[in-house]
């Protein structure tokens, strides 16, 4: 992996709340510092815009979390939960951000940073290097895609400083 940061680059952070948000539960029973995430991702070069791709469920008791993510300069593109008859329910942003990326890849900014584990990104991380843009990733190691770990031209294992965890329960978790 070959990297470079520097002051003048400009960065869009791309984040998938729900991978992140499920990955710090289901792995360390804690919630990501998604503050934490976004500092670590900008990297103390020019933020263009951060984005948090989130799902909203039927009982809107997310509501609290959408708001502190938007306290934070998170900006949130919120999709109603799909369901499906026989109860099947589907929460997907894959294609959105992919688009997303895309689009911020033509407006020249220097580096995408995706915020996720998932593996049906590496074509898009193929694409951003076609594009001569500066792919990183940040996820929890232990359920990040090892196909998309190699492509990305970095990778932070948000699983190995624990300033990326909240614990469960602390007052403003988010």
């Amino acid at each position: 992996m070959s990297v470079i940061k520097h002051k003048a680059q400009r960065v869009v952070v791309l984040i998938d709340v729900q991978n992140l948000y499920h990955s710090a539960r289901n792995l360390y029973n804690a919630r990501a510092n998604f503050k934490e995430v976004v500092k670590a991702a900008v990297a103390g070069r020019q933020l263009v815009r951060a984005i948090g791709y989130v799902i909203r469920t039927e009982s809107g008791e997310e509501k609290a979390f959408l708001e502190a993510l938007v306290n934070m300069g998170i900006e949130t593109k919120i999709k109603d939960l799909q369901v499906f008859a026989g109860g099947m329910k589907k929460a997907d942003w894959d294609v959105g951000m992919a688009v997303d990326a895309v689009r911020f890849a033509e407006a020249f900014v220097d580096a995408i940073v995706l915020v996720t584990g998932d593996g049906d990104f590496v074509p898009l991380v193929e694409y951003l290097h076609a594009r001569g843009v500066q792919s990183e990733v940040m996820a929890f190691g232990r359920s990040t895609s090892q196909r998309l770990r190699e492509a990305a031209d970095d990778f932070i294992d948000l699983g190995a400083d624990r300033k990326f965890l909240l614990r469960v329960g602390r007052a403003g978790a988010e």
